[in-house]
Formats: C-alpha cells, structure tokens, sequence
C-alpha cells in the first residue's frame, strides 16, 4: 500500500498517446461474460470515443462504404472474416453473410481495399460528389460555415470596448466564404441587416416575453410564399417549402464575411451600450432568452441542415423575459445588485422559483436547434453569474464551446474567443452537424451517453432498460463537434439466449463507431472506428481483468457518471457514494488477509486509483461550495467534453518543480513540494499556476536575474514561463494564468490543489522552507489508512 499513499504523478503514468489509434479508451479491456460477473467488477463497463480525433495516419477512401445487411448495417471492416473465391465476407455483428458488389470484383487476399487492412481498423470515407457530364464546373459548391454574433449590450462601457476590439479580430479571421450574422441586445433585441449597407437598418424585438419563429419570419419579411435559393448553397439546399420571398431572402441578414467586413465594423463603431434606463444600484434588464429565441428562430426556418453556430457573448444575467436567472427573493427586489443570484444552497431547498422555468426554455431552445443541426457557442464574461447554469442544457446538447471569464478584456476570453476563427494548427477542427451511431455484439446492450450530443431516439435490439445520460437509442445527433470532442458510452452486458445456445461462444466481442460530419472545409465525411476486445469466462478469472483495467479512464468515468448524478438525483452524497465504490473495488481486487490492514497489497494497476478518487472527492466536481451553480455547470461541461488525457488534469492536476539542483521534474502533488529553493508550475486545466518559493522571490524582487554573473538563474525563473505558455497555446478554453509567491494572496490557486499531509496540526512534521495547510480535511495518507482498513473487514 505504500505505492499507493506515495502517489505517483499522473503525468508518468500516461504513455506518448494514451489513446491509441482509434481514439477509443475503455474502462475495462477484457470483458466479463455476464452482468453478474460485470457488478462485481465494481467499475461501470464504458468506454471513451473521441469521433474525429486527428492523427497522421488517417486513411481517407473516397469512395462509399459497404455496408452488412438490414437491420446490422455495419461497415466493412478489419475484423470481418473474407471468402476471397466465392467474393463474400461475414460481418462480425450479426454474422450474416453478404456479397462484395461487382466494383470489388478485383478483390484477392493480395489485392484487399483499404477498409480490410489490419491496421485500418479507423477510417475515414469522403464520399465524392456526382458530377453531371464531367464538368467540373457543374460540382455544386460547398455549403459555407454560418457563425450567427448575438452581443449583450446592457455592459459598461469599457467591457464593450473589448466585445468590439474581439469582434474586429474575429472578422479579420473568419474564411472570406463563411456567413456572418449580428443581433445585438439590452432590453430589447435588434437584427440588424447587412445587406443594405447604405443605411444602418435593423429589426426590433420586444424582450419582455417569448416571440414564435412565424413571428419572427413575418417581422422581417421572410413569410411570403415562394422561394429562391441562398447564393453560396448547393441547389437544394435549402428547403422550398421554407417559404422564402425572392426579394427578400436571408441574405439580407447573413453575407459571406468578404462582403460585409465593412459593414460589420461599421455597425461596431456606431455599437452603443444599451440606452434604457437603470436605476441606480439596480441590474440592467436584459432580455438574454429572446435574443437566442430570434437566433434559433431565423436559423433554424431558413437555413435547416447547414452548418451554423449562433455565437453568443453575454455579460450579466438575463432579467427580462423568458430564461430569467433570478434568486429565491421576491421578484419586486431582483434588480438590486445588493441581491445575489441564486446558489447552490437556493436550489437544494428550491427556493429559486424561476431556475426550473429557465431550464425547461432553454431544454425547447435544445430541442429547436438540434432539429436543423445548429450549435449554441456560449461566451460568459462577467464578475455577477450570467445563467450558465440555466443555458447547461442547450450548449450541452448541441454540442456547443463555453468559456466562462471575468471580463471580455480578460486573457481567459480574448484568447479562447480568437481560437474558434483561427485556421492552421491552432484550428480546433470545428465540425458541423454530425450524427453519431454505435454497432456491437449481441450480447452487449447500450446504456446511453454522457457527453455533448441528443438522442435521436433510433431504439433497437441494443438498447438497455436501464439508461444513463442520452439514452434510449443507438444514434445520437452532435450538432459540434471537434477534434477534442469526447464521448462517454455505458454499456451493459447482456447474453443472449441465441448466443448461449449457437454452441462454442465467441471469444472476442465487436463495437463499431460511425460518425457522419460536415468538416470545417464543409466536406461530408464517415469516420469508421471498429474495435474488438476479449470476454474473461467465469470468477476465477481475475487475472485478465485486471490486466486490462484503465485506471485513468475509470477515475474519470465514474467522475462523469458521479456529476450526473448529483444533477438527475435530489440528496445524492457523492462523497459517500465514492468512498463505497473505493472500498469495495479494493475488497475485489486487493490481496490480504481479512482483518489484517497492514497485509493488504494492490495490483499496479490498481495503485493510482485511490488517489484519482481522494482529489476527484476534494474537486469541484463534488464539492459546491464556494463555486456558483454557473461555474459547476462551467466545469461539469468541460469535463464531459474533453478527452481522458484533458480530464484526468482536471481531476488530478499535474505539479512540475524547478530548482538548481535539478533539471525540471515531475513532483507529488502535496504541501512537502512546496520549498524556499523552488518554483512549481501547476497545471490545473482551468488555471496555470506559477509558484515562487520564498528565496527565489526575494532574489527575484532583488533583481539578481538582470545581472550578468547570474544568467543562470533569469533562465530558471523564465523556464516555467514558458512551458505555461506551451499549454495555455494549445488548450481551449485559454486556461487562466496566476504567477504568486510563496506566502501570497494568491497562493491559495496552488495550495487548494494540494494534499494536505502538513497541517496546523502538525506543524512539527514541515520540513524548513516548506509550507502548511490550514484545513481539517484528512491527507492522502489518512486516507489510504482508512481504505486500507475498510476494505479488509469481513
């Protein structure tokens, strides 16, 4: 057990690419034959699927994929059996056999297509498009990307200021093909049109209660019978039964980027802060809900099944209309600032009347935005809560961006909201309009998702009884996506009465994962991944289990399916539910004699998880207090999102030490690294953390490092600098950076992460230099203890 109290950073235990080559992680890599077996295991069986992961070696076939019989319909794949002579080939899923098409008539155990190689067991398909008597010419365009701005104007000036500075480098960014939009908003909301660009012209809508989408089309004209299609849009395109006037499209209202760049910055310009009246010491009544209500509305009629994302940034909490964030005080006081915006506490007694009201019309928003594929990108700068708690549901389901700041000037803002335009390799690979559906073996049924994607509802033979997340189905609508886009899949283990009766059972299990996409150049692409893992037969096999146990992607299964929880179910003790699973799954797997905890040994790769579990408990994940519900909703998001590698930072953060005496190393995430002699770069996925120790600061402040004699150490105070600037680069949204000392106000950024084996308590035990927690909480040690305890009892 000492390994596991010791704990080894997280860093040194994932490999160069921990996620293979499919992008697929699992729970468990050998499967138990039946539910029973799979209870005991403890774990969920599940697994991780990052659907448009890049890498290098990504085979692209441009052709369409072959496909089993009805109802299977899988795709050829690796792991299909093949009759060279007699051109057939025998699909894994259901077994059936079917014959290749004349198209494959060359096909030979030394001539296979590129879906059959072993090593393809991911693939991309780019299906051409048909060109009528070979002219090029006659290829219909792609459909270009649609980014509808929706601007909170009820701001300050200054903060303003920065939406506008941030607007003008969007432009700059955005493919001159690309449609751009704006509805600005105070009290009221205002569509302004682009496509007359002599006069400033704009629609008004009132912010007080919910508008239809027929009264939105019939304020702005787009009501008439007759239609024409979009100039930029492939004939077809667009629906004809949309209703659309030719003479008043809705290119008056989205123009490729080229054409309206200076209107758009004209608009900027003339762009006020909202004029309606505010009491003094009252909030400004915003009308946040319409404003995405008119958004949704104009997109969802006019432009269904196209790429769009309505990018909304937002300064203050909506307090007109529908989507009100409002506390459990009475309605009449709201507008006093003195008066804070619901917590958590609100909510558990549910004394925040119109929290449930605002889920239930952003839950509609979803559903109107889901339908045409479009996306819902949440951009929240403010010091107050804005209601990313209430708006959850709809970015979440349509697999939106959020980034949570505290002002539009802030770094944390103006380098995530840059990162979605950028192309190159700082492009985030935005996607559009994706649907994602699952195969597998008969004797595996699915639960359902956690993650960012809508269940279509497709229910089938796959489909268990008991539903986690977005369940009820085997295809899920993803109307975002990118390529840190992760997915987590529950899955129950089911046997079949055919699969116990066809005699020698399979030894191997299948689940094949499509997902058909428009990427960010607007080709229509299919990704392929099919895998395959081995069932363990009976108890006594527990060997194989552990083997191929994850214990990375375990910890941050259960911390998805653990924030579900606390959401879907009143009075969930997280804390307690965790500590049961620990202790049970060391009783499993743990080697000892009963009643005697200092026997009690764990498997290596058993060794970290008691520690994922002691942070994953101290997290914001679990504990609420002293995060809003906005920022809970902010990191449960994130975390369902991003990929295990991402998510197990999030859990555990990653501690790095800088000194003299040696080169820059990994070091254990607790008080005792803290020393006089150090600097310590934390990295905690939501923040960057540069740590000063005592003496390093004092030589700091003493300017020892612009002399010449001490160059040495200017680079030692430069090196975590710029290894902080290597992760804020490539990570989205822009983690927020803190450079403190030892002993200052902001230490508390590094110490909250720490494990607390030095306390008040024990302040004889600090080493010189060292540091101590004030807290009550036990440390790792403690911890292990007690585990250690707990799972030997009989």
């Amino acid at each position: 057990m000492a390994e596991m109290a010791g704990g080894a950073p997280a860093t040194e235990v994932a490999a160069s690419d921990p996620d293979g080559f499919d992008g697929v992680r699992m729970t468990w890599n050998a499967w138990p034959r039946s539910k029973i077996e799979a209870s005991k295991c403890v774990i969920p069986v599940a697994a991780s699927i990052s659907p448009i992961r890049s890498f290098a070696d990504l085979v692209v076939l441009p052709y369409s994929p072959l496909r089993c019989k009805p109802p299977c319909s899988a795709v050829l794949n690796p792991f299909c059996r093949v009759d060279f002579p007699s051109r057939i080939w025998i699909c894994p899923f259901c077994f059936s056999r079917n014959h290749f098409p004349h198209h494959y008539a060359a096909i030979s155990e030394s001539n296979v297509p590129g879906e059959l190689y072993p090593q393809c067991s991911t693939v991309e398909y780019a299906i051409p498009a048909l060109v009528s008597g070979g002219d090029p010419s006659a290829a219909p365009s792609l459909p270009p990307p649609i980014f509808l701005f929706v601007i909170d104007t009820c701001v300050i000036e200054e903060e303003l200021g920065f939406v506008k500075s941030a607007m003008r480098r969007a432009i700059g960014l955005i493919p001159e093909n690309a449609l751009v939009g704006l509805i600005t908003y105070g009290t009221q909301v205002q569509l302004h049109e682009l496509g007359f660009s002599e006069l400033s012209k704009l629609y008004v809508f009132r912010g007080t209660k919910e508008i239809s989408k027929e009264l939105i089309l019939d304020q702005v004209g787009l009501s008439a019978p007759g239609s024409a299609p979009t100039p930029g849009f492939p004939k077809g395109g667009m629906s004809q039964a949309n209703g659309l006037h030719p003479a008043a499209s809705i290119n008056r209202f989205l123009l490729p980027a080229s054409d309206c760049e200076y209107t758009l910055n004209a608009l900027l310009d003339e762009l006020q802060i909202d004029q309606w009246p505010v009491e003094a010491g009252n909030r400004a009544r915003r009308c946040t809900g319409v404003a995405l209500s008119v958004a949704a509305g104009l997109l969802g009629t006019c432009l269904p099944g196209t790429g769009a994302r309505i990018v909304a940034l937002v300064g203050g909490p909506c307090t007109e209309g529908p989507g009100m964030v409002r506390a459990s005080i009475p309605s009449y006081c709201f507008q006093d600032l003195s008066q804070p915006v619901r917590s958590h506490k609100d909510l558990d007694k549910d004394a925040a009347p119109h929290f449930h009201k605002a889920v239930k019309f952003y839950d509609n928003l979803a559903k109107q935005l889901v339908n045409p594929g479009h996306v819902l990108d949440l951009f929240a700068s403010a010091l107050d809560q804005v209601g990313v708690a209430e708006m959850k549901v709809a970015v979440e389901r349509t697999g939106g961006l959020v980034v949570l700041a505290e002002s539009f000037g802030h770094p944390v803002f103006k380098d995530s909201f840059k990162r979605i335009f950028e192309s190159g390799e700082q492009s985030l690979g935005l996607s559009f309009n994706g649907t994602h559906e699952i195969n597998c073996s008969k004797e595996i049924k699915i639960q359902g998702i956690i993650g960012p994607c809508t269940s279509l509802e497709k229910k089938g033979a796959f489909c268990s009884d008991t539903v986690i997340g977005q369940g009820n189905t085997t295809a899920w609508k993803i109307c975002g996506l990118d390529r840190s886009t992760c997915l987590t899949v529950f899955f129950d283990i089911s046997p079949s009465e055919r699969s116990s009766q066809s005699g020698i059972p399979n030894p191997q299990l299948y689940i094949q994962f499509l997902t058909n996409y428009q990427n960010s150049e607007g080709q229509i692409r299919l990704r392929v991944t099919t895998i395959t893992r081995r069932w363990v037969e009976g108890s006594t096999n527990t060997a194989e289990l552990v083997d191929g146990f994850d214990q990375e992607t375990a910890a941050v299964v259960l911390a998805r399916y653990v924030s579900f929880k606390m959401e879907m179910e009143e009075e969930f003790d997280a804390t307690r539910w965790l500590d049961r699973t620990l202790i049970r799954l060391c009783s499993r797997f743990g080697d000892y004699r009963k009643d005697d905890p200092s026997s009690f040994i764990i498997n290596p790769n058993f060794s970290i998880f008691p520690q994922f579990m002691f942070n994953l408990r101290r997290s914001q994940f679990v504990q609420v207090f002293n995060n809003s519900p906005d920022e809970t909703a902010y990191f449960r998001i994130l975390l369902n999102r991003e990929s295990i590698t991402n998510s197990v930072v999030m859990i555990q953060p990653s501690l790095i030490s800088y000194s003299f005496a040696a080169p820059p190393s990994p070091a254990l995430l607790d008080v005792a690294s803290i020393a006089a002699d150090r600097i310590l770069l934390l990295d905690a996925y939501f923040s960057v953390v540069i740590f000063h120790g005592t003496t390093i600061a004092q030589w700091r402040n003493m300017g020892y490092q612009n002399q010449p004699e001490h160059q040495a150490f200017a680079l030692l105070l430069q090196a975590p600098h710029d290894d902080a600037q290597m992760i804020i680069r490539d990570r989205f949204p822009a983690p927020r950076l803190v450079v403190c000392d030892q002993h200052g106000s902001q230490a508390r950024f590094l110490l909250a992460k720490l494990n607390p084996s030095a306390t008040y308590n024990s302040a004889h035990e600090v080493a010189p230099g060292s540091d101590i927690i004030f807290t009550d909480d036990a440390s790792l040690q403690v911890f292990c203890e007690h585990l250690q305890r707990l799972a030997v009892q009989s």
